[in-house]
């Protein structure tokens, strides 16, 4: 009996100490929102689709735009019927040329102009002017409807094209399979995901304005690395 008395206190105490480790092991992961693997999804999305040789966006277009989104893993519905969805972030360059915090996106129908047999892919959105994202705080945006889109010009060669100047207040790009290119997205539409907003920023009832222009938002760290991200690649190249 006295054994058994004693084995019971051996398993209690082993139960405590693996409730112990990981009770904060669990909490560290409930840290980690799904907004940072979105960031930093982003962030690498950035970095292979802007640090192409000869393929990338071109640098002129990315020096003068004012904001950028960044939709990882955009899904093409079976067989073509309900359009396409992806969730991914938006940041806007502020007067002073530093970036915002991101806020988050859904994109939501329309149609990509997918290739045969192309089931996801990520899509980068350059901003030429701030009217349109000003626009979507208050709800959902349609491009080609709420604001003129144009598949964007490709390549290091594309620096010096007329294609830059048009009235398009967004380019749109996409990346499968390793292939890149401007890509028609008329009839997509962005909207504010107000739920992961709320739990990245630990904040009840932010807006997307807030996030895009006010100064005193706290941030995790990883917008830091996402802010580098994008002054490394669209700073003045020399």
């Amino acid at each position: 009996m006295e054994n058994e008395k004693y084995k019971g206190l051996f398993v209690m105490a082993g139960l405590l100490a693996f409730l112990a480790f990981s009770i904060p092991t669990r909490a560290a992961a409930d840290e980690r929102t799904p907004g940072i693997e979105r960031i930093e999804k982003a962030i690498q999305v950035l970095r292979e689709m802007v640090d192409l040789p000869e393929e990338g966006l071109p640098s002129r277009l990315l020096e003068k735009c004012h904001g950028i989104a960044v939709i990882p893993g955009v899904i093409k519905a079976a067989y073509g019927f309900g359009g396409q969805y992806g969730r991914g972030l938006i940041v806007i360059r502020n007067e002073d040329g530093t970036w915002s915090n991101p806020t988050f996106i859904s994109l939501i129908g329309g149609s990509l102009g997918w290739q045969i047999g192309v089931q996801k892919a990520d899509i980068v959105l350059v901003f030429k002017t701030g009217k349109s994202i000003e626009n979507m705080d208050a709800g959902k945006v349609t491009m080609g409807a709420d604001m003129s889109v144009a598949a964007g010009p490709v390549g290091r060669n594309a620096e010096a094209s007329t294609d830059l100047d048009m009235e398009a207040e967004i380019y749109s790009y996409s990346r499968s399979k390793g292939l890149f290119a401007g890509v028609s997205i008329k009839g997509a539409s962005i909207q504010i995901d107000k739920d992961a907003n709320q739990a990245f920023y630990d904040k009840r009832d932010i807006s997307a304005r807030d996030i895009l222009y006010g100064s005193d938002i706290q941030a995790p760290p990883v917008v830091k690395d996402l802010k580098a991200a994008l002054k490394k690649r669209t700073a003045p190249r020399i």
